[in-house]
């Protein structure tokens, strides 16, 4: 489940089902795409400034998080290059621990003109589509052990990969958790400046 799913489930105090994605999305208006991601962020903050399942250790000292600012240019629709049989890999987490994902296929893409591909993996506990990643920033800019994304399904197959969505995992935050670290094949040389920087504690 996507961070800002499980953050409105606790909210609701009860499941929330992820919403759609529709084709009108791709010809919405720059302002109207900025203002809805703001609030995505806004929310997200209010997660962890106010919930007792919030990963920020000191919720009292929460100054907030730290973003990229918003670049429709790192929002793209690609196809899915499908694998033709999920292959099975076991990706080592933040606690030495393993976790089991499937590799259902890669992306092809270009940032300033730099190609880049990665690949798309599914999990045996969530429906969504998993998309852990490095790239030129990390370590630097952004959490040094990669980011996450949750690229969703269009209704013509395509993938919608919005940068700006990109997120820390919670072991960002805390050692209390484990996550899974992004594979040797999601490492980009490219620099993706978009979505959630390094946190300050």
């Amino acid at each position: 489940m996507g961070i800002l799913n499980r953050i409105k489930k606790v909210f609701n105090g009860g499941s929330v089902e992820a919403e759609p994605v529709e084709a009108e999305q791709e010809e919405m208006s720059p302002s109207f795409y900025i203002d809805a991601l703001e609030a995505n962020r806004a929310e997200k903050e209010r997660f962890f400034r106010t919930s007792p399942y919030s990963p920020i250790e000191d919720r009292a000292g929460f100054t907030g998080l730290n973003y990229y600012p918003p670049d429709p240019a790192y929002r793209y629709t690609l196809p899915l290059q499908r694998a033709d049989e999920p292959e099975p890999l076991t990706f080592p987490t933040s606690t030495g621990d393993e976790q089991t994902y499937f590799r259902i296929g890669t992306i092809e893409f270009e940032v300033e003109g730099q190609p880049a591909r990665l690949a798309i993996y599914s999990s045996p506990h969530h429906d969504e589509l998993f998309l852990p990643f490095r790239d030129a920033t990390s370590g630097r800019e952004t959490y040094g052990a990669g980011r996450y994304l949750e690229p969703e399904v269009l209704p013509d197959g395509n993938l919608l990969v919005d940068f700006n969505l990109a997120y820390n995992p919670f072991c960002a935050y805390s050692d209390d958790y484990s996550c899974p670290l992004p594979p040797f094949e999601n490492y980009l040389k490219v620099a993706i400046r978009a979505g959630e920087k390094a946190y300050k504690k």
